[in-house]
C-alpha cells in the first residue's frame, strides 16, 4: 500500500499528453491532425479513466482506515527559507479525485458528440484535458504556494473555456468578466498566504495549523491581523465558488459550450473554492470570527442565488444560479463546522448538477433543430414546452436530477441537504429558517425549469419557429409581458449592442408589464393557424450514455452517507464517516454517528413537505396549456379581485424585476465600480497630461524662451561674461547670508 501511494505524484501529469500531442500535431502536421480529430476523444477518456481507477483504489484504502500520506521534496533552499513541493493524499483529496475523474469522464464522452461539428473540436479537448490536469494538481497539493500555482492554472483554463467561442463578443466579454472578478479574490488569496507565512514561517498545512493554534492559545499574535489574513484567504474562495458579492461572473460563464458549463459547475472551478475552505478549515476554526463570516456569506448566497433563479429565462443561467445557491449551502455547512455534511452535499450536488447541465445541453441540441444555432432562442425556456414526447430519455434523466436537487427521497441531494438543514437549527434558528425557506424556493424554480421545458406553459413555439421563419416574440413569462428582440432582455454586456461602450454590466433595467391577459390572447391567436414543419429528436447514444451514468450516481451516491453499519458497540456508522475519519480527527471534531431515527424521520418529513409545497406552487403557476383556456379563466378571476389585484400585481412585479435584473447587483457594480474607475482613470489622465506633463513641458518652454532672450544680450567678450557671472554669484551669496544671519 505504501508503495502505491509513492506513485500518486503522477496523477496531475496523466492528462497532459493529450494537449501536448494536439499542440505539436497542429504545429507540425495540422492537416493530418485535423483529419483524425475525432480520435483524440479516446485518449482523453482513457487517461482520465486510469486516474479514476487509481483514485478509486486510494479511496478504498482511505475508507479502510489508512492514515494521511504526504510526500515532499525540496525545491528551493536559501538560508532560513525553504520552498517545497509534493502531494498530499487524505480523505478530502480522494473525494475530490473521484469527483473530478468521474464527472470529467462523462463530460468528455458527452462532448465527443456535442462538439463533433465544431471547428474548435481539437482545441476544446486540449483545454478540457489541461483543465482536468490543473484541478488534479490543485487537490493533491501539499502547501499553499503549490495550491496557488494550480489555482491560477484553473483560472486560466476557465478563461479559455468560457471564452471558447471568442469570435462572439458576448463570450469574449464573459470570459474577461470571469477573469477580472476572480483576480480580486486571487489577490486576496495571495495576500492571505503571505500574511500567514509572515506569522508562521511556513506554507505547509500541518505546520500552518499547529503554529497558528499555538500562537493563538498563547496570545502571541495580534487577533485582528490573523483574522484579516484568514478573511483574505477566504476571499479567494468567495470569488472562485461564486459567493456573494463576487458571484456576478457565474451566470455569464454560460456563454461557453454546455459541456464546459457542466464541468465548471460540478467538479472543477466552483468546487475549487469549496475545496480550499475545507482544506483550511482547521485554520479557520481557530478564528471564530472568520467561521461566522463564512456562514454569513453562505446563507446570503443561498437566498440570493435562489431568488435570482426564479425568473431567469435562459435554462443554463437558471442552473447557474442554482449552483450558486447550492454552493452557499456547502459554505454554510463549513462555516457551522459541519465538515461531513458539507462534503456530503458537495458529492451529491456535483453528480446531480452535472446531470442537469448535460441534460440542458441535450435540450438545447434538440431546440437548435427548430430555431437554428441561436443561443438566445435555443436556451430560452419560454420558447420550449411539450418536449416530453420528443426527448423521453432526456426528460426522465432531467426529472430525476430535478427531484434530487429539490431534496426528494431517496435521491442523492435529499440526504445531504437534510443533514445541513438539521445542523443549521442547532447553529442558528434564523439561518435555519432562511435555509428551509430557500429549500422551498429551490423546489419551485427547479420545477419551473422542468415544466417550462418539457410540459411548457404554452405549447406553441414549434409553430412559431419552423424552418427559417422568425418572430418578434423573444420571451414570455406568466409574470411578465412579451419582450421583442429589439429590447434584448438577456443583455449582459452593453458592448454587444452598443459598439461605443464596453461594460461588464447591463446599463439599465427592463421593466415588466403586468398585463398578462392580453399577451396570452395575442399569442394564442397568432399561433393557432400555423403548422410545424420540424420537430426535435432525442440526442445520440454517446450523449445519452453519460446522462444514464450520472442518473446511477444521482440515485445511489446518497446512500454512502446513510448510517447502516454497526460497530462492536452497536453504534451506527456509514461509509462517508469512515472515509472522513482522519480529517474529522484533525479538526478535533466528535465523530458520533449514532442516529435517532425518529428525529431523523421528523426532520425529513418537514424538509420534504417544504419541497413538495414548492413543487405544488410551481405546478399551479406553470401547468401546461394545450388547447384550453383554463389558465385564462384563472387569470380572469384574478383580474376581478379589484384593489387586491393591484396589490398582488405590484408584489409579483417587484419579485420578478428583482430576479430578472439579477438583484440589480450588476447594475450597482456598473454604476459604482465601472463608471467610478473610468472616472478616476479620466481624472488621473487629466492630472498626468495637464499637471505632470504641464510642469515638465513648462520648464522646457521657459528654458527655451530664456535662452532665446539671453543670447541677444551677449556681445562675444569673455570678460563681460566673467563679470556677469561673478556679479550674480555675489548677489546669490549675499542673499544666502541674509537668510542665515
Amino acid at each position: 500500500m505504501e508503495h502505491t501511494y509513492q506513485y500518486a505524484w503522477i496523477i496531475p501529469f496523466v492528462p497532459l499528453p493529450v494537449p501536448i500531442a494536439i499542440g505539436i500535431g497542429l504545429l507540425l502536421v495540422p492537416t493530418a491532425t485535423k483529419s483524425f480529430r475525432r480520435m483524440w476523444a479516446f485518449p482523453s477518456v482513457l487517461l482520465l479513466s486510469i486516474i479514476m481507477i487509481f483514485s478509486a483504489y486510494l479511496s478504498i484504502q482511505q475508507i479502510k482506515g489508512s492514515l494521511i500520506h504526504q510526500y515532499v521534496w525540496s525545491w528551493t533552499i536559501n538560508n532560513d527559507f525553504s520552498l517545497e513541493f509534493g502531494y498530499l493524499i487524505d480523505p478530502l483529496t480522494s473525494i475530490m479525485l473521484i469527483l473530478i475523474t468521474t464527472v470529467g469522464i462523462t463530460v468528455l464522452i458527452y462532448s465527443d458528440n456535442y462538439m463533433s461539428h465544431d471547428q474548435g473540436y481539437l482545441r476544446f479537448f486540449a483545454y478540457m484535458s489541461f483543465s482536468n490536469a490543473s484541478m488534479l494538481g490543485l487537490v493533491t497539493s501539499s502547501n499553499l504556494i503549490q495550491i496557488y500555482v494550480f489555482w491560477e492554472l484553473v483560472g486560466m483554463c476557465s478563461y479559455l473555456l468560457i471564452g471558447f467561442w471568442f469570435t462572439r463578443p458576448i463570450a469574449a466579454n464573459a470570459c474577461q468578466k470571469a477573469f477580472v472578478t476572480n483576480r480580486i479574490g486571487d489577490f486576496g488569496l495571495l495576500l492571505g498566504i503571505l500574511g500567514f507565512y509572515f506569522i508562521t514561517g511556513s506554507f505547509e498545512f500541518r505546520d500552518l495549523f499547529e503554529i497558528t493554534n499555538n500562537l493563538i492559545d498563547n496570545h502571541r499574535v495580534n487577533s485582528l491581523f490573523i483574522t484579516l489574513c484568514a478573511s483574505l484567504l477566504f476571499l479567494g474562495a468567495i470569488a472562485k465558488s461564486a459567493q456573494f458579492p463576487l458571484h456576478v461572473w457565474l451566470p455569464d460563464a454560460m456563454e461557453g459550450p454546455t459541456p464546459i458549463s457542466a464541468l465548471i459547475h460540478a467538479a472543477t472551478m466552483v468546487a475549487a473554492g469549496i475545496f480550499l475552505v475545507a482544506r483550511l478549515l482547521p485554520l479557520f476554526t481557530a478564528v471564530p470570527y472568520v467561521m461566522n463570516f463564512i456562514s454569513l456569506i453562505g446563507i446570503i448566497t443561498i437566498l440570493l442565488g435562489a431568488t435570482l433563479a426564479l425568473a431567469q429565462r435562459d435554462i443554463k443561467r437558471s442552473l447557474a444560479y442554482s449552483t450558486m445557491s447550492q454552493l452557499g449551502y456547502i459554505m454554510l455547512a463549513l462555516g457551522m463546522g459541519s465538515y461531513r455534511a458539507a462534503l456530503f452535499h458537495l458529492i451529491t450536488h456535483a453528480y446531480s448538477k452535472a446531470l442537469l447541465f448535460l441534460g440542458s445541453g441535450s435540450i438545447i441540441h434538440s431546440m437548435e433543430i427548430i430555431v437554428g444555432y441561436s443561443p438566445d432562442k435555443s436556451q430560452n425556456m419560454a420558447l420550449m414546452g411539450g418536449l416530453t414526447k420528443y426527448v423521453p430519455i432526456t426528460k426522465t434523466t432531467f426529472l430525476l436530477g430535478t427531484l434530487s436537487l429539490c431534496g426528494i427521497p431517496p435521491l442523492a441531494c435529499f440526504w445531504s441537504k437534510d443533514e445541513i438543514l438539521n445542523d443549521s437549527w442547532l447553529y442558528s434558528p434564523i439561518f435555519a429558517i432562511i435555509a428551509c425557506f430557500t429549500a422551498g424556493l429551490t423546489a419551485f424554480y427547479m420545477f419551473r425549469i422542468y415544466l417550462l421545458t418539457f410540459e411548457g406553459y404554452l405549447n406553441v413555439h414549434f409553430q412559431n419557429f419552423s424552418g427559417k421563419q422568425n418572430s418578434s416574440l423573444y420571451s414570455i413569462s406568466i409574470w411578465g409581458k412579451e419582450v421583442s428582440k429589439a429590447i434584448k432582455p438577456n443583455l449582459v454586456l452593453s458592448s454587444i449592442y452598443n459598439k461605443e461602450s464596453v461594460s461588464f454590466f447591463p446599463p439599465k433595467t427592463y421593466p415588466i408589464d403586468g398585463n398578462v391577459k392580453n399577451m396570452m390572447r395575442s399569442l394564442i391567436t397568432s399561433f393557432s393557424n400555423k403548422k410545424p414543419s420540424q420537430y426535435p429528436h432525442e440526442s445520440d447514444n454517446t450523449m445519452l450514455l453519460p446522462l444514464l451514468l450520472l442518473v446511477l450516481f444521482t440515485l445511489f451516491v446518497g446512500f454512502i452517507g446513510i448510517p447502516f453499519d454497526f460497530d462492536q458497540e452497536g453504534i451506527y456508522f456509514d461509509v462517508l464517516s469512515k472515509w472522513l475519519t482522519p480529517s474529522i480527527n484533525l479538526l478535533h471534531s466528535n465523530s458520533n454517528n449514532s442516529v435517532d431515527w425518529s428525529e431523523f424521520l421528523t426532520n425529513a418529513i418537514f424538509s420534504v413537505s417544504i419541497a413538495f409545497f414548492g413543487i405544488f406552487i410551481a405546478s399551479l403557476l406553470y401547468r401546461p396549456v394545450y388547447s384550453s383556456f383554463q389558465n385564462l379563466d384563472l387569470i380572469n378571476s384574478f383580474m376581478k379581485m379589484g384593489p387586491k389585484r393591484i396589490f398582488w400585481e405590484k408584489i409579483i412585479n417587484v419579485i420578478y424585476n428583482w430576479s430578472y435584473n439579477r438583484g440589480y447587483i450588476d447594475i450597482f457594480y456598473a454604476t459604482t465600480l465601472t463608471r467610478g474607475i473610468r472616472g478616476l482613470a479620466v481624472l488621473i489622465s487629466f492630472f498626468d497630461r495637464q499637471v505632470i506633463d504641464g510642469i515638465t513641458n513648462g520648464v522646457g518652454i521657459t528654458s527655451f524662451f530664456l535662452g532665446e532672450a539671453i543670447k541677444y544680450i551677449g556681445g562675444g567678450r569673455i570678460s563681460s561674461y566673467l563679470f556677469l557671472y561673478l556679479f550674480y554669484v555675489s548677489i546669490f551669496l549675499l542673499f544666502i547670508n541674509l537668510l542665515l544671519f
